[in-house]
């Protein structure tokens, strides 16, 4: 499994890109943008050189992390997936593409897409210094994709959100138009992101698309408001990191939520751990989504071996396996 920390030599290289920069004004670029995004605003206000830098400073290691496990799941149930080619859309600066080429080690094309040129100058500068070959395309991702060539795994991360109800779905139907094999798509992991997700999700489904993961099944979440879906991903703060963001604690929690589809039919797809399963003196109860539903798996202290299985698992976790009942 590929680590969710953002790789040291991309860490190393931003910090150096700090060099003679005020830590004070970074934090509060970073803190401005960090509030646009959270308002819908998307990256316009990241118009300068030093806006990008704040950005990725600030977003680009939980954005990382988020991306790296979704792609972990999808690599647990697809282990001989070997994808040569990428189209990033929304790219931002890199961060995707940078959590693709960890993940697979096959991946020779890089394509990435996006209408911010702050953004694109970063992951240019980025990919020069790491030695890593991308092709950038500066342009609105929606209309640029009809130009762009197909791909082995399309990804957008973090990037529906930014789009009108009948953009989002345009830029759906034409990234899956462009995957060869394999579509991702990662959103905040909070009640609007989820909607988004199961919209994107239905309308996959009707192009003949293939769930790999989260879901264990191609049919309708079931999932009943105000409950949804989404997963946790920890990640370790740099000093930098810690700095721009004000924080003391060494790690933080990105929530997300991801989808990841294919052309092919997918075998017996495990079942998914909705929450963090709750520990007493007498048993583990597992909030589990299967191909049946919903439910809770519980195991036993009594049942020693299916207890210590229950033991090591975490929220977002795929069990091949499990004991339940309701």
């Amino acid at each position: 499994m590929t680590s969710p920390d953002l790789p040291a030599y991309l860490t190393a290289t931003l910090a150096s890109r700090l060099q003679g920069v005020s830590r004070t004004d970074a934090a509060q670029r970073s803190d401005t943008i960090s509030k646009t995004y959270r308002s819908g605003g998307g990256s316009t206000t990241i118009r300068t050189e030093s806006d990008a830098l704040a950005y990725a400073l600030a977003r680009m290691p939980a954005t990382f992390a988020a991306v790296v496990a979704s792609l972990n799941a999808l690599q647990e149930i697809r282990p001989d997936f070997a994808p040569a080619s990428l189209l990033d859309c929304g790219a931002g600066p890199g961060t995707a593409t940078w959590a693709c080429a960890e993940a697979f080690e096959s991946l020779t094309s890089f394509a990435l897409l996006d209408a911010n040129p702050a953004l694109r100058t970063l992951a240019m500068e980025l990919a020069r210094e790491n030695d890593r070959s991308i092709a950038y395309t500066l342009g609105d991702a929606t209309a640029k994709i009809a130009d762009a060539a197909s791909a082995d795994l399309v990804i957008a991360s973090y990037v529906i959100n930014e789009l009108s109800d009948s953009a989002r779905e345009r830029l759906v139907a034409a990234m899956w138009a462009k995957a060869n094999d394999t579509l991702v798509i990662v959103e905040p992991g909070t009640p609007a992101g989820y909607q988004r997700i199961l919209d994107a999700r239905a309308q996959l489904i009707r192009a003949g698309a293939h769930v790999i993961a989260p879901c264990p099944h191609d049919d309708a979440c079931p999932l009943v408001k105000p409950d949804w879906c989404h997963f946790s991903q920890r990640l370790q703060r740099s000093r930098v990191h810690k700095q721009l963001k004000s924080a003391e604690l060494p790690y933080e929690d990105e929530k997300f939520i991801y989808l990841a589809v294919s052309r092919a039919p997918i075998g017996p797809r495990p079942s998914r751990v909705l929450a963090q399963p709750v520990t007493t003196k007498i048993a583990i109860t597992a909030k589990l989504c299967t191909k049946d539903g919903v439910i809770a798996a519980v195991a036993p202290k009594r049942d020693k071996a299916t207890y210590a299985k229950f033991r090591k698992l975490d929220w977002g976790d795929a069990v091949f396996e499990h004991s339940s009942s309701e």
